[in-house]
């Protein structure tokens, strides 16, 4: 008979030794552990509540988990198999946390329609407040939104520009994309309902940074959709399509009401990505806005200076662009194209 262990990947299986190994030795030394809350969501009678425990110093405060800075957002000890109480819309509910520490729970609620918050203890620390924004029923439109050359330049993946982007630069040195969060400002003051995701292939450590990074520049406030780095049950790496493909198909599952402009951009897979969608649930897309990279941004970002769907355009002849799908190279562009088409009205 197959065990549990035995059907995770040997990658996975290390992974979780090192881990009971060093969460042994700090436990001796006192630390705990403690909640880093990330931001859920939810619709009538559930919420969706997203969150970490990892193991820190007895004193440590939930606020100072979330200032590392560069690389050191990423020496930290995920804490697995640890019971948290959840407090959200009037129930209680007691979760444990997976591998790596991270709490990904639907928890039934009675939140109200808009913004909301659940509280999460873990074994005796102060209550950790994680913000949860509740989708009305009659929301018509939402933004889904990739995250990396879309609302902030960052030429990525090359591994060693990835490597100095995550663990080197100083979070405030990042650059925005020009006019996009004035894009959102627009659909938003046009939908005041309308709920904004974030859905990116970086880890979870960097969501405070980047939610602090949103803040500054004026984005609209939504949840992060992150993965974690490292080994998987099935294999030594996370698929970054896959978490996207999979993130995206639950949102269209959960709120199937919702009909959603899908911003991305070229420089690497949101396109096809895209296209996917459209093509097996077309009533579930408003409209798909793709920012075009520029040349020397796409040679930063996969090697060579066209974007990779032109690449592989001539492969895949039965792949065409949504009849609303509209490319630019900025946001305001990317509006001023939208507006054109009648998806947002002219002023």
């Amino acid at each position: 008979m197959t065990t549990p262990e035995q059907r995770l990947h040997r990658a996975a299986r290390f992974e979780d030794r090192w881990h009971a190994v060093l969460e042994l030795w700090l436990r001796r030394r006192g630390w705990r552990p403690a909640v880093l809350a990330f931001t859920g969501y939810g619709s009538e009678g559930w919420v969706r509540v997203l969150a970490r425990v990892r193991l820190a110093p007895p004193r440590t405060r939930s606020r100072e988990l979330r200032l590392g800075r560069g690389w050191r957002r990423f020496l930290t000890a995920g804490a697995g198999g640890v019971a948290v109480t959840v407090e959200v819309g009037g129930r209680r509910h007691e979760v444990v946390s997976g591998r790596g520490g991270y709490i990904d729970a639907v928890l039934g609620s009675d939140l109200e329609v808009g913004w909301g918050e659940a509280l999460i203890t873990a074994e005796g620390r102060e209550a950790v407040a994680a913000p949860i924004r509740v989708v009305d029923p009659a929301a018509r439109i939402g933004i889904l939104s990739d995250i990396d050359d879309t609302v902030m330049v960052t030429a990525l993946p090359r591994p060693l520009l990835a490597a100095w982007n995550t663990f080197v630069r100083h979070e405030t040195s990042r650059r925005p994309v020009r006019g996009m969060a004035s894009l959102f400002g627009e659909v938003l003051r046009r939908h005041p309902e309308a709920p904004v995701f974030y859905l990116s292939t970086g880890a979870w450590n960097v969501a405070p940074v980047l939610e602090q990074f949103l803040r500054r520049h004026a984005y609209p406030p939504g949840p992060l959709l992150m993965t974690d780095w490292g080994p998987t049950t099935e294999g030594w790496f996370r698929s970054g399509q896959a978490h996207k493909r999979r993130e995206l198909r639950r949102l269209l599952d959960e709120l199937p009401e919702v009909r959603w402009l899908l911003v991305g951009d070229d420089g690497q897979h949101d396109p096809e990505l895209y296209a996917e969608v459209v093509e097996a649930t077309p009533e579930q897309v408003r409209a798909v806005a793709i920012r075009q990279l520029s040349p020397a941004e796409q040679v930063l970002t996969h090697g060579t200076p066209e974007p990779l769907s032109e690449r592989g355009a001539h492969r895949r002849p039965e792949n065409r662009a949504h009849s609303d799908e509209v490319r630019a190279p900025d946001g305001f562009a990317l509006l001023h194209a939208l507006r054109a088409r009648g998806i947002l009205g002219a002023d």
